[in-house]
């Protein structure tokens, strides 16, 4: 008889909740679905579930958490080349309306499908969140559309304009099954790049944002975090930014990448103070998205970019934040695996980036650094 260690029955019995929980949603739902039912489906007591998952809204996360990383791991390999815009427009939109459901599907596993988070996530806090991932969502985006022909700038505001389309789709998909020509939306998204939506990088508050403080001090970055966009270990020591970003201040990581030098690695790391319910909400949005993007554009095309979810606050740690929290804004300049500059507060991600460099707030996406396109 084979006996378990301590963190394998750990692992077995949280797939086997995990298991549980997504036939208990597939088949009644979010609001409807009981705690106790999914404990009788694993065959484990009521505390078992809560030892490994603290309320049913983290369980519902991390159901769709899971469901997004196995769908993840297999579909088409990622193009040699975007294409243009419009290609990749129409191709992300083809990508993402797999998921819709078929109006005769059940409803309650339509959502699943659908990733609702319809119940599981309307609190005040909860959509102060969904704004800001949003914003790191469209950031994202917009660095692959950068990268299509015809070359821009920033198309940022087109990204948002695409993700609202295809949100909406979503949303209808949910309250109004089998409306609309799937074929209809594909076209409408690859004639979003011809929109003319005069797009600039200019914050209003970057002018008075300060300085990073110089700073000469050793950086001994922690091993083992991993890259959610390429799923590859992230090289913390390695030159450039590492901005540590609350749950509610993610729209800053556009300020670091604006502001980096050509040939920086930007690292942005998500903190929360509440890993299980407001990070996995973080995770399920950012893992989505991506599984989608890496198969519309090549790989290389986020290089310049490392996005981390802090779940344990070792990167935020690292850089001497003891209390880390969605409201934590703090990041260090990198070179020659030593800290050269430091920042706290709005625009430490673009103060961090920017330091040392004349102009270099100036920086964009097309302005010769192929990483950050």
């Amino acid at each position: 008889m084979v006996r378990l260690t301590r963190a394998q029955q750990q692992a077995r019995t949280r797939a086997s909740v995990l298991a549980a929980a997504r036939a208990e949603f597939t088949e009644h739902g979010y609001a409807p679905a009981k705690v106790d039912r999914i404990a009788e489906r694993a065959e484990l007591t009521r505390g078992a579930v809560y030892s490994n998952f603290p309320s049913k809204r983290a369980l519902y996360l991390s159901v769709l958490v899971d469901l997004v990383e196995s769908e993840g791991s297999g579909g088409a390999p990622a193009p040699a080349s975007p294409g243009t815009a419009a290609e990749a427009l129409g191709a992300l939109a083809r990508v993402w309306l797999e998921r819709i459901p078929l109006a005769e599907d059940p409803a309650a596993g339509g959502r699943l499908r659908l990733r609702s988070l319809s119940g599981a996530a309307d609190r005040d806090h909860d959509r102060a969140v969904l704004a800001q991932t949003a914003h790191l969502e469209a950031l994202l985006l917009a660095i692959g559309l950068e990268a299509c022909e015809p070359y821009a700038e920033r198309r940022v505001r087109l990204a948002e304009v695409a993700l609202t389309l295809l949100g909406g789709c979503g949303a209808l998909a949910e309250s109004a099954p089998g409306f609309g020509d799937p074929f209809d939306r594909i076209r409408a998204c690859e004639h979003l790049a011809d929109l003319d939506l005069a797009d600039t990088w200019a914050p209003a508050h970057l002018p008075y944002v300060p300085p990073a403080a110089d700073a000469r001090a050793p950086w001994s970055p922690p091993a083992g975090p991993v890259d959610a966009i390429g799923g590859s270990p992230v090289d913390l020591g390695a030159d450039g930014v590492v901005a540590v970003l609350g749950a509610r201040r993610l729209a800053a990581a556009e300020e670091a990448v604006r502001a980096a030098r050509p040939g920086d690695q930007v690292t942005v790391a998500v903190v929360t103070g509440d890993p299980a319910e407001t990070g996995a909400l973080v995770r399920l949005r950012v893992v989505d998205l991506v599984a989608c993007l890496r198969r519309v554009f090549p790989a290389r095309t986020w290089d310049g970019l490392r996005l981390v979810i802090d779940d344990t606050g070792t990167v935020a740690e690292a850089l001497g934040l003891s209390a880390p929290d969605d409201e934590t804004e703090a990041a260090v300049r990198v070179g020659q695996r030593r800290i050269t500059a430091r920042a706290q507060g709005r625009g430490a991600a673009h103060a961090a980036a920017a330091a040392g460099a004349t102009g270099a707030a100036g920086h964009t996406a097309s302005s010769g650094d192929e990483g950050h396109r």
